[in-house]
């Protein structure tokens, strides 16, 4: 009981330094993309930090799966490179009485990640669809700062507005330069408003105000003064909000109404707990070091190990998308190979006097080496191998 209980403590602390440092890289890459679209006028300034905080929450799940197994791997390290297991070991303990300590941790841990990705995760890209669109949706002219020159999302429309009302449904002394058929249209007007017709479709009504066509050189030039001016902002059918992506849709929806997008959806976040679950239980024969060195590159070989699983994961992803492979079918493979690979890793790290055991491999390759005695490389293989 001691030592889960100083196991448990170690590993809240190495999780919460590791969470921390992973949280605030991500953040960081976040805000770098999310002022980009917002000065690229994609979004909304004043929707920076919502847009932070609901990308956050669908970065949890992974987050939270790094956590617990770059934790795990820290304090089965550091236990090695202090010689504590040279202790556990001569005691008689075995390397697999650490699993039920590290599931105690790792199994509420893959609790919150399914509920992260089977529920929050989902609403969280739903709010930030609903943000994006709702900036969309909106005119044009109202995306406007005021004083400043605002091109459109297609192109076709360059707007200027000296003033803003509070609620963006009106602006005041509007410019406005667009191309018909080749030809040049400037409007002037002194106020405009938004208004909704009966299909749906939304205009900019501007008022006392003159439009300009063509070039005042050319013959065709024409000059109007009108006393209200209506310009298509939006058609109702580009502003359907029930075309929801994958990602925001609700479990329900994903095992009611089965497709193989929504499939793939549906594999991405019921695969995610279960390789956070087998991550960390393959970290405890993998934190194996020599104490007498570093352990980088014992890290690296982690990190490139949770690199593949993800990318696989991506694979199967993208082959259940395309049709190519059943949800069911692509489920199971990359788990079970997985917890195959933990089990040989374990046996490896238990089996310490297999002639196969890299310490008794390179016993052998020394003694080949230094041409030493038969009995005296004997005897260097089991004082290695102990």
């Amino acid at each position: 009981m001691i030592f889960q209980r100083a196991l448990r403590r170690e590993l809240f602390s190495a999780a919460s330094a590791v969470f921390t440092t992973l949280f605030t890289i991500t953040v960081t890459f976040m805000l770098i993309r999310i002022l980009r679209d917002a000065a690229g006028g994609k979004i909304a300034s004043s929707d920076v930090l919502i847009l932070i905080g609901f990308y956050s929450l669908d970065y949890f799940p992974i987050l939270l799966i790094l956590t617990g197994f770059i934790s795990v791997l820290l304090v089965v390290t550091r236990a090695y490179q202090d010689s504590e297991m040279v202790v556990w070991f001569a005691s008689g303990l075995s390397l697999t009485r650490w699993i039920a300590p590290i599931l105690s941790v790792a199994l509420p841990l893959t609790m919150l990640v399914a509920s992260l990705s089977l529920v929050v995760s989902p609403w969280a890209n739903e709010q930030m669809q609903e943000v994006r669109n709702r900036y969309e949706k909106r005119e044009d002219i109202a995306k406007v700062a005021p004083g400043k020159f605002q091109e459109s999302r297609g192109g076709g429309r360059v707007s200027f507005v000296e003033e803003v009302s509070g609620d963006l449904s009106k602006v005041q002394n509007i410019f406005t330069s667009m191309m018909n058929d080749g030809r040049s249209s400037v409007i002037v007007a002194k106020e405009g408003k938004v208004e909704i017709d009966a299909h749906g479709d939304r205009f900019l009504v501007m008022s006392q105000g003159r439009r300009y066509d063509g070039l005042p050189t050319e013959g065709d030039f024409q000059m109007m003064q009108f006393e209200k001016y209506a310009v298509l902002l939006s058609a109702q059918s580009n502003l359907d909000a029930n075309n929801k992506s994958a990602k925001a849709l609700p479990l329900r929806t994903l095992i009611d109404d089965p497709n193989p997008t929504r499939d793939g959806e549906l594999l991405w976040r019921a695969s995610l707990p279960f390789m956070g679950l087998l991550l960390m239980l393959l970290a405890i024969p993998l934190g194996y070091v020599n104490p007498r060195v570093g352990r980088s590159a014992n890290m690296i070989v982690a990190l490139i190990l949770v690199a593949v699983n993800l990318n696989i994961l991506n694979m199967l992803q993208l082959a259940v998308v395309q049709g190519k492979i059943s949800f069911w079918r692509a489920s199971w493979p990359m788990h079970v190979a997985v917890a195959i690979l933990t089990a040989l890793f374990f046996l490896w790290r238990l089996k310490v006097n297999s002639v196969w055991h890299p310490s008794s491999v390179w016993g052998r390759i020394k003694c080949r080496l230094y041409r030493k005695k038969n009995q005296q490389c004997v005897d260097h293989q089991q004082m290695v191998g102990n």
